[in-house]
């Protein structure tokens, strides 16, 4: 590939991950040396990691949130009288995990998009344009990220109405994407070219889903990934981009969480590793489910912790 004659060389397989993993490698020593944390809370929290890797695992297969493995957690930690987190401090610690999570995972499948295998066609799995996936990723972000910054420093909302709004509409989208997966999309090829509509229909997404962010720390990821698994493209898109979208918003809008004082630091150091370990796995697993089996589960997924945090917020 030539730009202005200049031509350009995509980096070796594995690369791009390794340097965001250096530079992930400097901000948690940076964490270990001048952020305040309690030592003996730590000892107290030594299941965070594999907590961690499996929320990883989960967001990072499916380009969705997997916040909601830490809420039974949080819950425990309250009522053992370890740790209390506030609303605003599980949000904190959920933008920070994903910090580390969701950039591993985005470059993951940033990586794969790159070097794409020539057998995914004969396979019928669509080739991603790399001109696609930027394009769904700077048009969501250009929207989503004002909306964010905006949500956490200008609003003041009533947030549980919102959670719950907002998971009823995913129980929706969750339903969609199953019942579409098996009935229009079950023997229709991919689509091979994003269309203008789609990035219409990101665009309208784009403010509400950085709020939502804002609020809850997942949103605008799971929208983007839910709408691009109903439209049928292939999983690289529709999850690849996800996680990029994600992964940035969650580094500017922990950005706030840390001026403001709220990162529960403990949290992070411990849960941190193990999102990026379950980030790596992610992918494989994804492509190894295939497209259906993804889909159905990710559907699934999004529909029962949906019920799960909707019956929760309804009885407390």
């Amino acid at each position: 590939m030539t730009i202005a004659g200049h031509r350009l060389t995509r980096p070796a397989p594995g690369r791009l991950v390794m340097a965001g993993g250096a530079v992930l490698l400097l901000l948690y020593a940076a964490i270990l040396l001048f952020a305040t944390y309690d030592p003996a809370l730590i000892g107290q929290l030594w299941f965070l990691p594999g907590i961690g890797m499996l929320a990883a695992v989960i967001a990072n297969t499916s380009g969705t949130g997997g916040g909601v493995v830490f809420v039974p957690v949080f819950n425990a930690l309250r009522e053992h009288g370890v740790m209390t987190l506030d609303p605003l401090r599980v949000t904190a610690a959920s933008m920070a995990i994903q910090s580390f999570g969701m950039t591993i995972g985005g470059l993951r499948w940033t990586d794969r998009l790159l070097h794409q295998p020539a057998a995914a066609a004969s396979s019928g799995q669509a080739a991603v344009r790399p001109r696609d996936y930027a394009l769904v990723i700077g048009a969501v972000l250009a929207l989503a990220l004002p909306a964010l910054w905006a949500m956490q420093r200008l609003t003041i909302v009533d947030g549980h109405m919102i959670l719950l709004g907002y998971k009823a509409f995913s129980i929706f989208l969750g339903l969609a994407l199953i019942i579409t997966t098996w009935t229009i999309n079950h023997k229709r090829p991919e689509r091979a070219r994003l269309e203008p509509v789609d990035i219409a229909v990101l665009l309208l997404i784009a403010i509400p889903g950085g709020a939502l962010t804002a609020l809850f720390s997942v949103g605008i990821g799971e929208l983007v990934a839910l709408y691009l698994f109903i439209r049928h493209y292939p999983v690289l898109l529709c999850t690849g981009t996800a996680c990029v979208i994600s992964s940035v918003s969650a580094l500017v809008g922990s950005i706030w969480h840390i001026e403001a004082g709220t990162m529960p630091w403990e949290i992070v150091l411990l849960a941190g590793p193990g999102a990026v370990f379950g980030a790596f796995l992610a992918r494989p697993i994804a492509l190894w489910l295939g497209a259906k089996r993804l889909k159905t589960l990710d559907g699934t997924w999004i529909v029962l912790s949906a019920v799960y945090l909707i019956v929760l917020n309804w009885v407390g």
